[in-house]
């Protein structure tokens, strides 16, 4: 359970005003005290992610939000802090109290969740004290369009009711899409191409090569793991050729030569692209790239913070093949984390990195809002296979983005 990572975890965040107890009740859910609990209104004022497991859903992470109605100038940026959580939301907990009931504020919020298509789960809090009745319950509920379950999150009351509500209302196909496994058939071979470089972690692998060994072996299929300097011989001694060799993206034009023509290619961050977004939306923008003129502006996206080296993926190498792509210079701008930039009006391309550490959720959020605003969208992989001439080779063994390629 703690070593599945954040963005393979269903993300359950909770939404109300100040003092109605979602931290009392995000506590009671986790059986730990994760989240300040205070009388003093305007407690939690940052999200606050805790990791659990929640049987049968697994591995989920919850988060407590600052309160709605909270007021002043701090109050309003943690109001706009909370409504960013939507952005990587998977399910929603409208959590109401029964000594204040419904309010705008929860209709505000109750519709901003539902015109996201985020499943909805309502809870009315603190039923232990004399302000509950029964027909109240049943008056908010119907005002919000929401069934309510009655809690108590200081007496441990309907914490069951509402797990089973989770778990109802969760979405099933959140993170559903498969890494590589519905390409391959059982006893199909994968070689996997893993440089160990600078950049690469010290006794470890990137999260992207791991799960997809992971998803090979769940569709019982073998993975072999290889440098660059070792591919070709290791396809020379396989008996059989591979289904597909998947490399590193930074090492796409010697993979290339050095995988006979047959054999399908394509690279980690292509499979990410379509494990956690939409790559057709990504191979279109990569046609894009070439409309680029001198002067125009374009913003690298990372969704993890990581020391950066002097030949960095994102910062050094991506600017220069654009370069020398357009043959110009470009005005670039970088953002990391959580980060991703408002208004995305004065931009021509968003280069965005593989998505390993967002939510499904949250890389669709992103694509969408490109998609809004006109602005053309692509990834590392992608990227870096269209200027170097190979993506139309990194694409064969996905019919549909490469149709939009030869369109």
């Amino acid at each position: 359970m703690q070593d599945t990572p954040k963005g393979n975890r269903l993300h359950i965040a909770m939404f109300g005003r100040r003092n109605v107890g979602k931290s009392s009740l995000i506590n009671a859910l986790t059986s730990q005290s994760i989240a300040l609990v205070s009388a003093v209104p305007g407690t939690t004022a940052d999200p606050v992610y805790k990791a659990m497991e929640m049987l049968p859903l697994g591995p989920v992470m919850m988060i407590d939000t600052a309160g709605i109605d909270d007021e002043g100038t701090l109050g309003t940026l943690r109001v706009e802090k909370t409504m960013q959580v939507l952005t990587k939301t998977d399910l929603a907990i409208l959590v109401l109290s029964a000594e204040t009931g419904v309010s705008t504020y929860e209709q505000t919020i109750a519709a901003a969740i539902r015109e996201r298509g985020i499943p909805l789960v309502g809870v009315l809090n603190k039923v232990d004290t004399a302000a509950f009745s029964q027909s109240k319950l049943e008056e908010w509920g119907k005002a919000l369009a929401l069934y309510l379950v009655p809690v108590s999150a200081v007496e441990h009351m309907g914490l069951e009711q509402v797990k089973q509500q989770i778990i109802k209302q969760a979405p099933g196909d959140w993170d559903s899409m498969p890494v590589i496994g519905d390409l391959l058939n059982p006893g199909d071979t994968v070689v996997l191409v893993v440089p160990i470089d600078l950049a690469a972690p010290k006794g470890r692998l990137i999260l992207p090569q791991v799960q997809t060994i992971r998803d090979i072996l769940d569709h019982d299929a073998y993975s072999l793991v290889v440098k660059e300097r070792e591919l070709k011989e290791a396809l020379e001694n396989l008996r059989k050729p591979p289904r597909l060799v998947v490399t590193d993206s930074q090492e796409f034009l010697k993979v290339d030569a050095d995988t006979p023509p047959e054999i399908m290619l394509t690279s980690f961050s292509i499979l990410f692209a379509r494990h956690k977004g939409d790559l057709e939306t990504l191979v279109s923008g990569a046609k894009a790239i070439d409309r680029l003129q001198p002067g125009d502006r374009v913003v690298i996206a990372e969704a993890c913070t990581h020391h950066r080296q002097a030949d960095d993926i994102g910062k050094v190498k991506i600017p220069r093949w654009l370069r020398q792509r357009i043959g110009g210079e470009l005005e670039f701008s970088w953002v990391s984390g959580g980060e991703f930039p408002p208004d995305l009006s004065s931009y021509k391309l968003i280069v965005h990195c593989g998505s390993c550490m967002l939510t499904r959720r949250e890389m669709l959020y992103r694509l969408s809002v490109a998609r809004q605003a006109n602005v053309p969208i692509v990834n590392y992989g992608v990227l870096i296979a269209w200027v170097h001439g190979i993506l139309p080779r990194a694409l064969r063994p996905f019919p549909a983005a490469r149709s939009i390629l030869d369109d």
